[in-house]
């Protein structure tokens, strides 16, 4: 089971690398009747949640723009956060989240 889980989630990561929309969409069509059909619950699960956002996923191959910075930011945010272990007041977190994520030069 988790070979054949592993697999199916390997298989589509080549579906970013398409550059024309109808080619992927045909390899989702693809990749999605072998997820549906492996009889893994979780897995047939992550299928389904990925064609009812199948729009939004081949409007990548239209504008090539993704959600990574600003994820990667918030991440950043969460770390100041947990490092913090809380703020006295919101002035305080947004001071340190401009320190940490504006790249400031502290040399004279």
């Amino acid at each position: 089971k988790v070979a054949r889980s592993w697999a199916i989630k390997e298989h589509f990561r080549p579906f970013w690398d398409y550059h024309s929309k109808g080619w992927a969409k045909r390899y989702f069509e693809k990749w999605y009747s072998w997820a549906i059909r492996c009889r893994l619950e979780p897995i047939k699960k992550v299928a389904r949640m990925l064609k009812a956002h199948k729009n939004g996923l081949l409007n990548y191959f239209d504008h090539r723009i993704s959600n990574a910075v600003a994820e990667g930011l918030n991440s950043k945010i969460q770390t100041v956060k947990s490092n913090a272990r809380g703020y006295r007041s919101f002035e305080g977190f947004r001071t340190s989240i401009l320190f940490h994520c504006g790249k400031l030069d502290m040399l004279p």
